[in-house]
């Protein structure tokens, strides 16, 4: 890049953060306070919470089941518990898991992991017992974070690990802790007052991929982008700093993780339940009157499924954005959302190796519900065949991507596929003539039927186009006689009466008769993990096709 583009792309920065109030007229005495953060903890993806207690420390932080947080508060909390998790292993923490629902001790954990230069790692809260051994063992965890309510499968995988030190962030116990407990409140009002060292070096935050095709693999992304990539954000969706965010995706996810960084960065109020539900969403925005909603998809998906009675109790008029993404949203969930409550939907595609890479706005959406949007700017996008070749405008091919955001490999070892400094992605897409990308689907997922090449979502959406359907998933099955063949399982709309051969008609009336499923199931749910993607291989063992 020239210094002519370098220097522009610095003012087009420069102005965002402006234009957010990210950037905003302070005392000389926090300014001193800001910069001694960054000398003693350098810039991470959790710095945005110490600098927001030296911008704003009375300033309400974060408000959950058990009430409110200010920033000097969540500070001083986050000192104390780095403090005793150190006195409680000993010597350096080179790894600490996480593995809670969203609160307050999720937060806590997550910044005294930072204090003390751990690699964090953001546990899935749908693990069992051996799947969370496994990620524990690789990832070399010496202390483990978690609600309670998983302590029976924290025991089950602390059998396999050496030296886990275990401490409870959530506890259904009364108020009062028992500071002689290993919990994260009796450590915060054990070591209350005292600050950590510095640390001995900058951790990162380790985040797993969602695991629906295969393990879960730890991903290390560097700063993700700086300045330039919250700015690229900024320039999509209307953060304003110092306002009130309801977070209601998983923490543990890239994208909540991603929109609870952002809203610290921003010193926003982060308002969070442990348990998503719909109605008390709702509520949360009225209550709080919240300007940010951040969901993954089948959130927004329950929330226009209530029952209009129900809608009718909530305005949420102050809302400005409500940012989605980590799978497909349903189109007319998108579109009847929005007729509600206004155009407020943001739909994201963001990978965990490669960050924000594309965002559909409002007016994309009421144009192309189904679209992930444009590349955000400091991304380059590519669709391109099994040569590498760019292919047609309107065809699918393999989604790679460039970006601000640098992917350091997995904590395995491997890494991604790259082709001339483009990471593949593993999804399958195409870009329309006003240059919005669709996501087709995994690439690990496409059928070849027949000969035929047959990407699921296509034959999902028909599905779901039915009236009597409410959501469906489409997988291949080995076939002797035509290489794979399509299994449907359909999620019909309480009270309906159609079946499987009225679903068969309806794809054959508008797709060709190789995407036609062979079989079709009817369930009252699909299988989802905990971010709200649906896991298909559980489709299969659980209901092999003849």
């Amino acid at each position: 890049m020239s210094l002519v583009k370098r220097l522009g792309r610095g003012l087009w920065v420069l102005r965002m953060l402006l234009v957010s109030g990210m950037i905003a007229p302070l005392r000389p005495d926090k300014y001193l306070r800001m910069g001694a953060v960054i000398r003693r903890q350098g810039v991470t993806a959790t710095t945005g919470f110490s600098l927001a207690a030296a911008r704003r420390p009375k300033g309400t932080a974060l408000i959950d089941e058990r009430g409110s947080l200010t920033w000097a508060e969540l500070e001083a909390h986050t000192d104390a518990l780095a403090v005793g998790i150190g006195a409680l292993v000993g010597g350096p923490v080179g790894s600490l898991a996480i593995l809670c629902r969203n609160h307050r001790g999720f937060v806590e954990a997550l910044g005294a992991g930072a204090k003390l230069g751990a690699d964090v790692l953001l546990l899935n809260t749908a693990f069992s017992g051996p799947q969370l051994s496994d990620v524990l063992q690789r990832e070399g965890a010496s202390v483990i974070v978690y609600d309670e309510e998983f302590a029976g499968i924290v025991a089950l995988a602390g059998q396999g690990v050496d030296g886990l030190q275990e401490v409870v962030a959530w506890t259904d116990a009364p108020a009062a802790p028992d500071v002689t407990a290993l919990t994260v409140d009796a450590l915060v009002q054990r070591h209350l007052g005292q600050r950590p060292g510095k640390a001995p070096r900058a951790g990162k935050v380790i985040l797993l991929t969602s695991g629906t095709t295969g393990t879960p693999k730890g991903a290390r992304r560097s700063g993700g982008g700086g300045a330039a990539a919250l700015a690229a954000m900024l320039d999509r969706i209307p953060w304003r700093g110092e306002q009130v965010t309801v977070v209601a995706a998983p923490m543990f996810h890239a994208w909540g993780f991603g929109q609870l960084a952002i809203a610290a960065t921003m010193t926003c109020t982060v308002v969070m339940r442990r348990r998503f539900d719909p109605e008390a969403t709702l509520a949360l925005v009225d209550a709080h009157r919240a300007t940010g909603l951040a969901v993954v998809p089948v959130m927004l998906e329950r929330i226009v499924d209530l029952p209009t009675d129900v809608l009718d109790r909530y305005r949420c008029d102050s809302l400005r954005f409500v940012t989605a993404s980590g799978s497909r949203m349903r189109t007319d969930a998108v579109t009847a959302f929005m007729d509600r409550f206004g155009d407020v939907v943001f739909n994201s595609y963001n990978a965990t190796e490669a960050g924000l890479i594309s965002t559909a706005t409002p007016a994309d959406l009421r144009v192309a519900p189904d679209t992930a949007g444009r590349p955000v700017v400091g991304t380059d996008l590519r669709i391109v065949d099994d040569e590498w070749r760019d292919v047609p405008q309107g065809e699918v091919g393999k989604i790679t991507v460039l970006s601000d955001s640098h992917f350091e490999g997995y904590t395995s070892g491997d890494s991604k596929q790259f082709h001339e400094a483009f990471m593949v992605s593993g999804d399958i897409g195409r870009v329309d003539e006003a240059g919005r990308l669709y996501v087709v689907g995994r690439d690990d997922e496409m059928i070849v039927s027949g000969g035929e090449n047959v990407y699921p979502l296509e034959v999902e959406e028909m599905l779901t186009a039915h009236d009597e359907v409410r959501e469906a998933a489409v997988v291949g099955v080995d076939d002797e006689a035509f290489g794979q063949r399509l299994v449907a399982f359909v999620v019909p709309v309480p009270g309906a009466t159609v079946t499987p051969d009225d679903l068969k008609r309806h794809i054959k009336e508008h797709l060709a008769g190789y995407k036609v499923p062979r079989e079709v199931t009817l369930l009252d749910e699909l299988p989802r993990n905990a971010t709200g993607k649906v896991v298909k291989r559980e489709l299969l063992a659980a209901d092999p096709p003849a």
